[in-house]
């Protein structure tokens, strides 16, 4: 099984789990979580590549696969989600960097596995539920 897809079942398997205990604060969380990443003010792209800065400083490396996952969906360019890790790295400092490289390793095995009609960033430029 590829690494996205393993971590993406397991968010999921998970997240069933953990909203099947039907507990009240956990579900309003969740949905806080969810309804925050929706457009607004500020459009689904812009979002997420906010998410994916906080996640990188936070050192959050499943935050940092789900937002990397959803900026891919958000067809990001190359440029775009290396300018997004040079903003992380810079106000998180150099304990960044090994999720860093992380995130690069799996930004790669996003753009490998897009297949015939999956999402996929642009080209042209260069390249290529609750967040966590």
């Amino acid at each position: 099984m590829s690494q996205v897809n393993e971590f993406n079942d397991y968010r999921q398997r998970m997240n069933e789990k953990i909203l099947a205990a039907d507990n009240k604060v956990i579900k309003r969380f969740f949905n806080l979580d969810t309804n925050t990443y929706v457009a607004g003010a500020l459009d689904v792209k812009t979002k997420e590549m906010l998410g994916l800065a906080c996640s990188l400083v936070l050192r959050c490396d499943d935050c940092i696969k789900y937002h990397l996952g959803k900026c891919f969906e958000e067809k990001l360019s190359d440029e775009e989600i290396y300018e997004v890790f040079a903003i992380a790295n810079l106000i998180g400092g150099s304990i960044v960097i090994p999720h860093f490289r992380r995130a690069v390793e799996y930004w790669e095995i996003l753009k490998e596995e897009a297949g015939p009609g999956q999402p996929a960033p642009d080209h042209a430029h260069a390249h290529g539920g609750p967040a966590a």
